[in-house]
């Protein structure tokens, strides 16, 4: 059953159809299913919410059938039921003809290796043993440019400027597979490992520089801080991932190299010590 909800944004039951691992941190899960025809977006950081169901459940409890109403009946449902929910970035949307309709989602895995000093959340531990026939309902957009797309770069803009964590290099690198043929940009991704570096399409002019951890990477402060941007007029600024770095990296752009608040778009996408339930009761 597929209800619309706060239109544009509607649910999607969906499958997973095949995995694949990108790297040691890294896994992409394809998902398909009927509800997919409604599916629209232009791509860039598009959000969506994801819910997964646990240990011993055949599918997510969500009680979609409330409509408007859903997130009210979610919360009453007992912890032990309630379907997690994530958010995550729409990596990649397939149309074939004569083939059902699939889209991409790229899952950080933290704590899921033998010995890790930090235990596994819930999405980490569903992803990383995720297979086919596996089921989730998605909370997505039905039209193409939503609300939860946040990278909007003014019409003047001269230099595009990206930094993103892991959790964000999915974002990232949809908006650079976005970008039009001869956008100049400067881009500054971080890594657990160097395993986990992708090769990335792109038609910009893009510069792309990768900071693996742990491997003598600089941090991302002083990585942009001794980076030479490029001259620009009118620069437009994306930062995503981790909230307290992406707070430091905003202040860096806009007090030390003077560029427009109003043309540095921020987002946080965890913060540190703090699971998701507990980030969305403090918000």
């Amino acid at each position: 059953m597929t209800t619309a909800v706060a239109a544009p944004f509607r649910f999607f039951s969906l499958q997973v159809v095949r995995t694949r691992r990108l790297g040691p941190s890294v896994v992409r899960i394809t998902f398909a299913g009927d509800d997919l025809r409604a599916f629209h977006s232009d791509g860039r950081d598009q959000s969506l919410s994801l819910f997964l169901p646990h240990p011993g459940q055949s599918e997510p409890a969500v009680p979609i059938e409330l409509g408007d109403l859903w997130w009210q009946g979610w919360r009453e449902l007992p912890d032990d039921v309630r379907a997690v929910m994530r958010s995550y970035t729409l990596r990649a949307l397939r149309r074939v003809p004569g083939e059902p309709d699939e889209i991409d989602i790229d899952f950080v895995l933290h704590g899921v290796e033998p010995g890790a000093h930090v235990p596994a959340g819930p999405a980490s531990r569903w992803a990383s043993r995720a297979a086919p026939g596996d089921r989730v309902v998605l909370l997505g957009p039905a039209v193409e440019d939503n609300r939860a797309i946040r990278f909007r770069p003014p019409e003047d803009t001269d230099l595009v400027l990206i930094w993103a964590d892991e959790t964000a290099v999915p974002a990232a690198s949809a908006i650079l597979q976005w970008l039009p043929a001869g956008t100049r940009a400067g881009v500054w991704l971080e890594a657990a490992h160097a395993r986990d570096i992708q090769d990335l399409a792109t038609e910009a002019d893009a510069e792309i520089t990768w900071l693996v951890r742990g491997a003598g990477s600089p941090t991302a402060l002083a990585a942009l801080r001794s980076a030479e941007l490029p001259r620009a007029q009118a620069p437009y600024v994306w930062i995503a991932g981790e909230s307290g770095r992406v707070k430091e990296l905003r202040r860096h752009f806009v007090g030390e190299r003077g560029i427009d608040r109003r043309r540095v778009t921020f987002v946080g996408y965890w913060r540190q010590g703090l699971s998701e339930e507990q980030l969305r009761a403090e918000e």
